[in-house]
């Protein structure tokens, strides 16, 4: 039986909808250059550890709305591709630390979430696949002793509490020769595991104590730039638009009018765009926490008098992120619909696509019944359905129509690869920046 019986493609209601078809079919015309191009980058962009992004796919446009660089979700993945995720480790391992034989990965900390607890689970199997003895670490400071976890896929997690020595991270028995983090330590990272002997992977520069989402998609408006220029393609059909404010406070309402005004200045730019492609939905703006995940911080308003009009509720929804964090910056992006369904209820979904080093290893779809195609999907009811991605994402078939599944994910792989560079050249940042910081201190 095909992986396409196992894991069916869903009821894609933009299949033969608009400009979309128009990116298919010029992305599937210049496949060959297109790999090319890639290759060339990651020479001199090295890709992240591991990357997820997720995707809106609006039938006139399909663009990046956010880039997760500590993803949670790969027991959500294909389990037939798990030779793939395997073979993408040991190739990024390979160039980020060739000597690594020992690898110790440093999960969240919320023990309660066994959906959570089934991905790492799935991490340390991709690393102890791939050749590498592979612990758990945990931060939990009232864990002294290891602790295990049985886990419904019948496999045990078993948690090793870390310590430091000199400028190693270590647990009990075990010197790693490498340092996996899967914690955006959206609150700060603990002096633990400053400075550092061993290679940290993603670095600690990358997480949300130090990232933000507006300087990722900075670096993804270039590099869709140099890619549409290459390609003769308008950016704006794989790129959301978008504005930031700093200073923000919600619940003492400062920043309302930086929000009001580039809100206004967003919209407007969305409504020329609009009404160049004879587009006529209704364009919104998506506010969100410029740093941080787990889909907190994050409201849809069609006008700015929507902002000065936010009830205490409301602000207090966006005033903190995971672990209480408050935000003091804003990302505002254009908003851009979904029209993918899945099942019969037709119910909102949108794409995740995964990657391990620069390869593409799998990816599902976010499926929310409650929410509508204008809405955040990444919130509580949501639910995945995997699907046969990573062949298709990198294996497109030129026989069949350019909206055809295998077409359409080669696309979906192509753009989210375009955030991954995007995020290649965070990781090249924020390596220059800490340089800079270590010269300068000497």
């Amino acid at each position: 039986m095909s992986i396409e019986h196992l894991y069916p493609i869903p009821n894609l209601t933009t299949a033969l909808a608009g400009p979309l078809r128009e990116i298919e079919a010029r992305i599937l015309d210049h496949q060959p250059e297109i790999e090319s191009w890639f290759r060339r980058h990651w020479l001199s962009s090295p890709a992240p550890i591991y990357c997820s992004v997720d995707l809106r796919n609006a039938g006139f446009k399909l663009a990046p709305v956010d880039t997760n660089l500590f993803p949670a979700g790969f027991n959500n993945l294909n389990p037939a591709f798990l030779p793939l995720c395997i073979h993408a480790v040991q190739s990024a391992l390979e160039h980020m630390c060739p000597t690594a034989n020992r690898i110790l990965l440093i999960p969240e900390s919320h023990t309660r979430n066994i959906a959570y607890s089934e991905s790492v689970a799935t991490i340390q199997e991709i690393f102890s696949k791939a050749g590498f003895e592979t612990r758990i670490g945990t931060l939990v400071k009232e864990f002294d002793t290891p602790q295990k976890i049985a886990l419904p896929s019948g496999r045990e997690l078993r948690l090793d509490p870390v310590r430091r020595n000199e400028k190693r991270l270590m647990a009990e028995g075990f010197d790693p020769c490498a340092i996996v983090l899967n914690n955006d330590f959206s609150g700060g990272y603990p002096e633990l595991l400053s400075d550092l002997e061993q290679i940290v992977l993603p670095p600690l520069q990358l997480t949300w104590a130090s990232r933000l989402k507006s300087d990722h998609f900075s670096h993804y408006h270039d590099v869709v730039q140099e890619f549409s220029h290459q390609f003769d393609l308008d950016p704006w059909l794989i790129e959301p638009l978008f504005r930031k404010c700093g200073e923000i406070n919600f619940m003492k309402r400062e920043g309302e009018e930086c929000l009001a005004k580039n809100v206004t200045a967003l919209l407007d730019a969305v409504e020329r765009k609009y009404h160049q492609y004879g587009i006529k939905e209704k364009p919104y703006v998506v506010v969100k926490a410029d740093a941080g995940t787990y889909g907190m911080g994050v409201m849809t308003v069609y006008s700015a008098q929507q902002i000065k009009e936010l009830n205490r509720k409301q602000r207090t929804r966006m005033a903190a992120t995971k672990g209480g964090t408050s935000v003091t910056r804003v990302l505002l992006q254009e908003g851009v619909p979904t029209f993918e369904t899945w099942g019969e209820s037709q119910a909102v979904a949108e794409p995740v696509v995964y990657m391990i080093d620069h390869f593409v290893v799998g990816g599902f779809y976010r499926v929310h019944t409650e929410r509508g195609p204008n809405e955040n999907l990444n919130a509580p009811g949501m639910h995945f359905e995997p699907l046969a991605f990573a062949e298709t994402c990198v294996n497109p078939d030129q026989e069949l129509a350019p909206d055809a599944s295998p077409n359409r994910f080669y696309a979906y792989g192509v753009v989210a690869r375009l955030a991954l560079l995007a995020a290649a050249r965070e990781l090249a940042a924020a390596g220059s920046s800490a340089q800079s910081q270590l010269s300068s201190s000497q």
